[in-house]
Protein backbone atom coordinates (compact mmCIF):
# COMPACT_ATOMS: atom_id res chain seq x y z
CA UNK A 1 0.00 0.00 0.00
CA UNK A 2 1.52 3.24 -1.02
CA UNK A 3 2.20 5.37 1.68
CA UNK A 4 -0.37 8.35 2.76
CA UNK A 5 0.11 11.82 1.11
CA UNK A 6 -1.42 15.33 2.20
CA UNK A 7 -4.07 15.28 -1.02
CA UNK A 8 -5.04 12.00 -0.05
CA UNK A 9 -6.37 12.84 3.70
CA UNK A 10 -10.24 13.56 4.07
CA UNK A 11 -9.56 17.41 4.86
CA UNK A 12 -6.93 17.82 2.28
CA UNK A 13 -8.14 21.16 0.56
CA UNK A 14 -9.97 22.72 4.11
CA UNK A 15 -8.30 25.62 5.94
CA UNK A 16 -8.84 26.46 9.28
CA UNK A 17 -8.06 29.69 11.24
CA UNK A 18 -7.38 28.71 14.55
CA UNK A 19 -7.52 31.68 16.66
CA UNK A 20 -7.66 29.65 20.27
CA UNK A 21 -4.70 28.98 23.44
CA UNK A 22 -3.72 26.72 25.32
CA UNK A 23 -5.46 23.19 25.39
CA UNK A 24 -9.40 22.66 24.43
CA UNK A 25 -9.11 25.03 20.78
CA UNK A 26 -6.03 23.76 19.88
CA UNK A 27 -6.41 20.15 20.42
CA UNK A 28 -10.06 20.93 18.18
CA UNK A 29 -7.41 22.25 15.46
CA UNK A 30 -5.12 19.60 15.03
CA UNK A 31 -7.65 16.63 14.87
CA UNK A 32 -8.37 18.85 11.95
CA UNK A 33 -4.95 19.08 10.85
CA UNK A 34 -3.83 15.40 11.64
CA UNK A 35 -7.32 14.78 8.95
CA UNK A 36 -5.01 17.26 6.11
CA UNK A 37 -7.10 20.53 6.98
CA UNK A 38 -4.11 23.23 6.55
CA UNK A 39 -4.31 24.87 10.09
CA UNK A 40 -3.07 28.53 10.29
CA UNK A 41 -2.31 28.78 14.24
CA UNK A 42 -2.69 32.70 14.97
CA UNK A 43 -0.22 33.92 17.87
CA UNK A 44 0.42 36.73 19.72
CA UNK A 45 4.03 37.86 17.94
CA UNK A 46 5.99 38.38 21.00
CA UNK A 47 4.33 36.06 24.02
CA UNK A 48 2.92 33.23 21.49
CA UNK A 49 0.74 31.18 23.19
CA UNK A 50 0.44 30.19 26.99
CA UNK A 51 1.41 26.99 26.59
CA UNK A 52 5.09 27.83 24.90
CA UNK A 53 5.78 28.52 28.65
CA UNK A 54 4.55 25.49 30.45
CA UNK A 55 5.53 22.27 30.45
CA UNK A 56 8.82 20.61 29.76
CA UNK A 57 11.10 22.96 26.97
CA UNK A 58 11.45 20.77 23.93
CA UNK A 59 13.48 23.86 21.88
CA UNK A 60 13.70 28.01 22.50
CA UNK A 61 10.44 28.70 22.27
CA UNK A 62 8.70 24.88 22.50
CA UNK A 63 7.72 22.93 25.10
CA UNK A 64 5.70 19.53 25.72
CA UNK A 65 2.57 21.20 26.62
CA UNK A 66 2.36 23.47 23.28
CA UNK A 67 3.90 20.36 21.20
CA UNK A 68 1.09 18.00 22.19
CA UNK A 69 -1.77 19.99 20.31
CA UNK A 70 0.11 21.93 17.88
CA UNK A 71 1.09 19.63 15.60
CA UNK A 72 0.52 19.89 11.42
CA UNK A 73 -0.16 23.44 11.83
CA UNK A 74 1.54 26.67 10.56
CA UNK A 75 2.13 29.83 12.91
CA UNK A 76 1.36 33.33 12.12
CA UNK A 77 2.48 35.81 14.77
CA UNK A 78 -0.32 38.40 14.21
CA UNK A 79 -1.48 41.13 16.64
CA UNK A 80 -5.18 40.95 17.16
CA UNK A 81 -5.27 44.25 19.52
CA UNK A 82 -4.06 46.05 16.25
CA UNK A 83 -6.78 47.34 13.83
CA UNK A 84 -4.10 46.01 10.75
CA UNK A 85 -3.54 42.88 12.92
CA UNK A 86 -7.25 42.16 13.08
CA UNK A 87 -7.67 43.03 9.36
CA UNK A 88 -5.24 40.73 8.31
CA UNK A 89 -7.02 38.29 10.13
CA UNK A 90 -10.39 39.09 8.84
CA UNK A 91 -9.13 38.41 5.72
CA UNK A 92 -7.13 35.11 5.82
CA UNK A 93 -10.81 34.22 7.87
CA UNK A 94 -12.63 35.12 4.26
CA UNK A 95 -11.11 32.68 2.81
CA UNK A 96 -11.31 29.68 5.42
CA UNK A 97 -13.28 26.95 5.68
CA UNK A 98 -13.47 26.76 9.68
CA UNK A 99 -12.59 29.34 12.60
CA UNK A 100 -11.74 27.98 16.55
CA UNK A 101 -11.71 30.96 18.85
CA UNK A 102 -11.75 30.76 22.89
CA UNK A 103 -11.85 34.88 23.67
CA UNK A 104 -13.75 35.81 27.12
CA UNK A 105 -17.62 36.47 25.96
CA UNK A 106 -17.57 39.29 23.18
CA UNK A 107 -13.60 39.52 22.90
CA UNK A 108 -13.98 38.49 19.23
CA UNK A 109 -16.52 40.53 18.39
CA UNK A 110 -14.35 43.95 19.75
CA UNK A 111 -11.94 43.10 17.08
CA UNK A 112 -14.30 42.34 14.63
CA UNK A 113 -13.90 38.81 14.77
CA UNK A 114 -17.53 37.24 15.96
CA UNK A 115 -19.27 35.05 14.03
CA UNK A 116 -22.07 37.63 13.17
CA UNK A 117 -19.55 39.82 11.43
CA UNK A 118 -17.30 36.99 9.22
CA UNK A 119 -20.45 34.45 8.31
CA UNK A 120 -21.64 37.63 7.14
CA UNK A 121 -18.35 37.84 4.73
CA UNK A 122 -18.52 34.22 4.51
CA UNK A 123 -21.91 32.42 4.54
CA UNK A 124 -20.06 28.70 4.20
CA UNK A 125 -17.40 29.38 7.63
CA UNK A 126 -17.99 27.16 10.22
CA UNK A 127 -17.14 29.15 13.52
CA UNK A 128 -16.35 27.15 16.44
CA UNK A 129 -16.39 29.34 20.01
CA UNK A 130 -14.90 27.34 23.17
CA UNK A 131 -15.92 28.84 26.47
CA UNK A 132 -16.22 27.84 29.76
CA UNK A 133 -19.66 28.23 30.61
CA UNK A 134 -22.59 28.28 28.00
CA UNK A 135 -22.76 31.55 26.37
CA UNK A 136 -26.34 32.56 27.31
CA UNK A 137 -26.12 31.45 30.45
CA UNK A 138 -25.64 33.71 34.13
CA UNK A 139 -22.11 32.40 34.25
CA UNK A 140 -21.21 33.24 30.88
CA UNK A 141 -18.60 35.31 31.48
CA UNK A 142 -16.75 33.31 34.06
CA UNK A 143 -13.33 32.21 32.24
CA UNK A 144 -12.92 28.35 31.89
CA UNK A 145 -10.22 25.83 33.63
CA UNK A 146 -10.51 22.71 33.48
CA UNK A 147 -9.42 22.12 36.73
CA UNK A 148 -12.47 24.16 38.05
CA UNK A 149 -14.50 22.08 35.61
CA UNK A 150 -13.29 19.06 37.07
CA UNK A 151 -14.87 19.92 40.26
CA UNK A 152 -18.08 21.77 39.17
CA UNK A 153 -19.24 18.76 37.31
CA UNK A 154 -18.03 16.11 39.64
CA UNK A 155 -15.20 14.18 37.98
CA UNK A 156 -13.05 14.38 40.60
CA UNK A 157 -15.70 12.98 42.89
CA UNK A 158 -15.10 9.50 40.62
CA UNK A 159 -11.78 9.42 41.30
CA UNK A 160 -9.35 8.17 44.19
CA UNK A 161 -10.27 6.16 47.77
CA UNK A 162 -13.36 6.84 49.61
CA UNK A 163 -10.62 7.55 52.74
CA UNK A 164 -9.25 10.05 50.10
CA UNK A 165 -9.78 13.40 49.31
CA UNK A 166 -11.50 14.30 45.86
CA UNK A 167 -9.07 13.58 43.06
CA UNK A 168 -8.29 14.99 39.80
CA UNK A 169 -7.42 13.22 36.36
CA UNK A 170 -4.29 12.99 35.64
CA UNK A 171 -4.29 15.10 32.15
CA UNK A 172 -6.60 17.74 31.73
CA UNK A 173 -9.21 15.47 30.56
CA UNK A 174 -11.91 18.41 30.27
CA UNK A 175 -9.90 20.63 28.32
CA UNK A 176 -8.78 17.59 25.81
CA UNK A 177 -12.27 16.04 25.43
CA UNK A 178 -13.66 18.91 24.93
CA UNK A 179 -11.79 19.86 22.09
CA UNK A 180 -12.48 16.30 20.61
CA UNK A 181 -16.29 17.18 20.65
CA UNK A 182 -15.65 20.57 19.20
CA UNK A 183 -14.10 18.57 16.46
CA UNK A 184 -16.55 16.25 15.76
CA UNK A 185 -19.08 18.97 16.07
CA UNK A 186 -17.28 21.19 12.91
CA UNK A 187 -16.35 18.06 10.78
CA UNK A 188 -20.60 17.50 11.04
CA UNK A 189 -20.98 20.98 10.58
CA UNK A 190 -18.94 20.82 6.87
CA UNK A 191 -20.78 17.43 5.89
CA UNK A 192 -24.13 20.07 6.28
CA UNK A 193 -22.64 22.69 4.57
CA UNK A 194 -21.72 20.00 1.31
CA UNK A 195 -25.33 20.00 1.46
CA UNK A 196 -26.49 23.53 2.22
CA UNK A 197 -23.57 25.99 1.57
CA UNK A 198 -23.86 27.71 4.89
CA UNK A 199 -22.14 27.15 7.84
CA UNK A 200 -22.79 26.33 10.95
CA UNK A 201 -21.92 28.04 14.81
CA UNK A 202 -20.84 25.65 16.69
CA UNK A 203 -20.27 26.60 20.37
CA UNK A 204 -18.28 24.10 23.13
CA UNK A 205 -18.73 25.08 26.95
CA UNK A 206 -16.48 23.17 29.14
CA UNK A 207 -18.88 22.39 31.66
CA UNK A 208 -20.72 20.93 29.35
CA UNK A 209 -18.28 18.45 28.29
CA UNK A 210 -17.06 17.60 31.66
CA UNK A 211 -20.78 16.30 32.75
CA UNK A 212 -21.01 14.29 29.40
CA UNK A 213 -17.56 13.06 30.55
CA UNK A 214 -19.29 11.53 33.65
CA UNK A 215 -21.05 9.16 31.46
CA UNK A 216 -22.49 5.96 33.26
CA UNK A 217 -21.34 7.19 36.50
CA UNK A 218 -23.14 10.30 36.58
CA UNK A 219 -26.17 8.24 35.69
CA UNK A 220 -25.76 5.74 38.56
CA UNK A 221 -25.52 8.90 40.69
CA UNK A 222 -28.80 10.15 39.40
CA UNK A 223 -30.48 6.78 39.70
CA UNK A 224 -29.20 6.10 43.35
CA UNK A 225 -29.93 9.89 44.43
CA UNK A 226 -26.27 9.77 45.92
CA UNK A 227 -22.66 9.75 44.73
CA UNK A 228 -21.56 6.22 44.17
CA UNK A 229 -18.65 4.71 46.64
CA UNK A 230 -15.77 5.69 44.88
CA UNK A 231 -13.25 2.42 44.59
CA UNK A 232 -9.89 3.43 43.53
CA UNK A 233 -8.57 1.09 40.85
CA UNK A 234 -11.29 -0.84 40.89
CA UNK A 235 -14.42 -1.02 39.28
CA UNK A 236 -17.78 -0.11 40.96
CA UNK A 237 -19.90 -2.53 39.31
CA UNK A 238 -17.52 -5.03 37.73
CA UNK A 239 -15.53 -7.47 40.57
CA UNK A 240 -13.08 -8.69 40.05
CA UNK A 241 -11.73 -5.36 37.14
CA UNK A 242 -9.29 -3.23 38.67
CA UNK A 243 -5.07 -2.92 39.41
CA UNK A 244 -3.71 -5.55 41.29
CA UNK A 245 -0.53 -6.32 42.86
CA UNK A 246 1.10 -9.51 41.89
CA UNK A 247 4.70 -11.03 43.48
CA UNK A 248 7.08 -8.38 41.46
CA UNK A 249 3.88 -5.72 40.31
CA UNK A 250 1.32 -4.33 39.58
CA UNK A 251 -1.14 -5.39 36.91
CA UNK A 252 -4.18 -4.55 35.60
CA UNK A 253 -7.32 -7.83 35.24
CA UNK A 254 -10.31 -7.23 34.13
CA UNK A 255 -13.73 -10.21 34.10
CA UNK A 256 -15.80 -9.51 32.50
CA UNK A 257 -18.42 -12.01 32.70
CA UNK A 258 -19.51 -14.99 34.92
CA UNK A 259 -17.45 -17.05 32.50
CA UNK A 260 -14.21 -15.51 32.63
CA UNK A 261 -14.70 -15.39 36.29
CA UNK A 262 -14.30 -18.89 36.77
CA UNK A 263 -11.33 -19.75 34.64
CA UNK A 264 -9.80 -17.08 36.72
CA UNK A 265 -10.53 -18.85 39.77
CA UNK A 266 -8.99 -21.79 38.24
CA UNK A 267 -5.97 -19.31 37.24
CA UNK A 268 -5.37 -18.65 40.65
CA UNK A 269 -6.28 -22.15 42.46
CA UNK A 270 -9.53 -21.12 44.01
CA UNK A 271 -11.99 -23.04 42.24
CA UNK A 272 -13.64 -22.58 45.65
CA UNK A 273 -14.60 -19.31 45.27
CA UNK A 274 -16.00 -20.39 41.84
CA UNK A 275 -18.23 -22.73 43.49
CA UNK A 276 -19.40 -19.96 45.92
CA UNK A 277 -23.05 -19.06 45.42
CA UNK A 278 -22.15 -15.74 46.97
CA UNK A 279 -19.97 -14.74 43.42
CA UNK A 280 -21.70 -17.08 41.06
CA UNK A 281 -22.86 -13.66 39.49
CA UNK A 282 -21.34 -10.56 38.90
CA UNK A 283 -24.36 -9.35 41.57
CA UNK A 284 -23.45 -11.28 43.81
CA UNK A 285 -19.43 -10.62 43.53
CA UNK A 286 -20.20 -6.63 44.01
CA UNK A 287 -22.41 -7.08 46.93
CA UNK A 288 -20.24 -9.20 48.54
CA UNK A 289 -17.03 -7.69 47.46
CA UNK A 290 -15.62 -6.86 50.71
CA UNK A 291 -15.31 -11.01 51.76
CA UNK A 292 -14.04 -11.71 47.69
CA UNK A 293 -11.42 -9.05 47.19
CA UNK A 294 -8.93 -9.58 50.27
CA UNK A 295 -9.04 -13.64 48.83
CA UNK A 296 -8.09 -12.60 45.14
CA UNK A 297 -5.20 -10.26 46.61
CA UNK A 298 -4.07 -13.00 48.93
CA UNK A 299 -3.72 -15.12 46.14
CA UNK A 300 -2.46 -12.93 43.28
CA UNK A 301 0.40 -11.65 45.75
CA UNK A 302 1.95 -14.86 45.34
CA UNK A 303 2.28 -15.36 41.63
CA UNK A 304 5.25 -13.74 39.34
CA UNK A 305 3.48 -11.04 37.13
CA UNK A 306 4.93 -12.23 33.74
CA UNK A 307 3.73 -15.76 34.72
CA UNK A 308 0.26 -14.27 35.84
CA UNK A 309 -0.51 -12.56 32.83
CA UNK A 310 0.84 -15.37 30.44
CA UNK A 311 -1.71 -17.98 32.32
CA UNK A 312 -5.24 -15.27 32.45
CA UNK A 313 -4.36 -14.53 28.81
CA UNK A 314 -3.76 -18.16 28.13
CA UNK A 315 -7.23 -18.78 30.05
CA UNK A 316 -8.85 -15.80 27.60
CA UNK A 317 -8.91 -13.38 30.28
CA UNK A 318 -8.17 -9.93 29.51
CA UNK A 319 -4.97 -8.49 31.60
CA UNK A 320 -1.95 -6.25 31.15
CA UNK A 321 0.67 -4.54 32.72
CA UNK A 322 1.11 -1.30 34.63
CA UNK A 323 3.71 0.69 32.70
CA UNK A 324 5.42 3.96 33.50
CA UNK A 325 5.05 6.73 31.35
CA UNK A 326 8.38 6.53 30.12
CA UNK A 327 8.35 2.97 30.20
CA UNK A 328 5.01 3.06 27.56
CA UNK A 329 6.09 5.36 25.10
CA UNK A 330 9.66 3.40 24.88
CA UNK A 331 8.05 0.08 24.62
CA UNK A 332 7.97 -2.40 21.85
CA UNK A 333 4.18 -2.25 21.83
CA UNK A 334 4.33 1.77 20.65
CA UNK A 335 7.15 1.47 18.09
CA UNK A 336 5.22 -1.32 16.14
CA UNK A 337 2.11 1.07 16.52
CA UNK A 338 4.17 3.85 14.69
CA UNK A 339 2.88 5.99 17.12
CA UNK A 340 5.80 8.19 18.18
CA UNK A 341 7.10 10.51 15.50
CA UNK A 342 10.78 11.95 15.79
CA UNK A 343 11.56 15.28 14.40
CA UNK A 344 12.58 18.50 16.01
CA UNK A 345 11.24 17.18 18.94
CA UNK A 346 9.13 13.48 19.77
CA UNK A 347 5.42 14.06 19.28
CA UNK A 348 2.82 11.76 19.10
CA UNK A 349 1.28 10.46 15.66
CA UNK A 350 -2.01 10.61 15.05
CA UNK A 351 -4.07 8.04 17.16
CA UNK A 352 -5.98 6.51 14.12
CA UNK A 353 -5.53 4.98 10.58
CA UNK A 354 -7.62 5.52 7.38
CA UNK A 355 -7.08 2.49 4.98
CA UNK A 356 -4.87 0.79 7.05
CA UNK A 357 -2.29 3.84 7.06
CA UNK A 358 -1.62 6.33 9.75
CA UNK A 359 -1.89 9.89 8.56
CA UNK A 360 1.92 11.44 8.60
CA UNK A 361 2.80 14.12 11.20
CA UNK A 362 3.71 16.51 8.00
CA UNK A 363 4.66 19.34 9.96
CA UNK A 364 6.47 19.88 13.58
CA UNK A 365 4.59 22.12 16.45
CA UNK A 366 6.05 25.40 14.78
CA UNK A 367 8.08 27.57 16.57
CA UNK A 368 6.60 31.25 17.22
CA UNK A 369 5.93 32.85 14.12
CA UNK A 370 7.32 30.27 11.69
CA UNK A 371 5.18 30.96 8.87
CA UNK A 372 4.16 34.04 8.92
CA UNK A 373 6.14 35.53 5.97
CA UNK A 374 4.56 32.23 3.45
CA UNK A 375 1.13 33.19 4.95
CA UNK A 376 1.12 36.91 4.42
CA UNK A 377 2.79 36.58 1.16
CA UNK A 378 -0.08 34.26 0.23
CA UNK A 379 -2.29 36.60 1.35
CA UNK A 380 -1.16 38.77 -1.05
CA UNK A 381 0.92 41.37 0.76
CA UNK A 382 5.20 41.97 -0.49
CA UNK A 383 7.83 41.85 1.26
CA UNK A 384 8.22 45.41 1.97
CA UNK A 385 4.73 45.79 3.30
CA UNK A 386 5.46 42.42 5.96
CA UNK A 387 8.81 44.10 6.86
CA UNK A 388 6.96 47.49 7.58
CA UNK A 389 4.31 45.23 9.82
CA UNK A 390 6.98 43.45 11.62
CA UNK A 391 9.19 46.53 12.62
CA UNK A 392 6.03 48.14 13.95
CA UNK A 393 5.12 44.85 16.05
CA UNK A 394 2.27 43.87 14.05
CA UNK A 395 3.45 40.37 12.73
CA UNK A 396 6.30 38.74 14.38
CA UNK A 397 8.23 35.36 12.60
Amino acid sequence: MEPTTEQDLPLSGIRVLDLSRVLAGPWCGQVLADLGADVIKVEHPERGDDTRDWGVATSPGNTTYFDSVNRNKRSLGLDLATEEGADLARRIAAGCDVLIQNFKRGGADKLGLGYARLSAENPGLVYCSVAGYVGDGPEADRPGYDLVVQGESGLMALNGRPEEPPLKFGVAAVDLFTGQYAAQAVLAALLQRHRTGRGRHVEMALYDSGLSLTSYVGLAALALGRDPERVGNAHPAIVPYGVFEAADGPLVITVGNNGQYRRFCTVIGREDLAADPDFATNLGRSRHRARLAPEIDRELTRIPRAALIEALRAAGIPCGEVAGLHEAFRSERTAQAGMLHAGRSPVLAPPYRLDGDRPPVRRPPPSLGEHTDALLTELGLDSEHIADLRARGVVAG
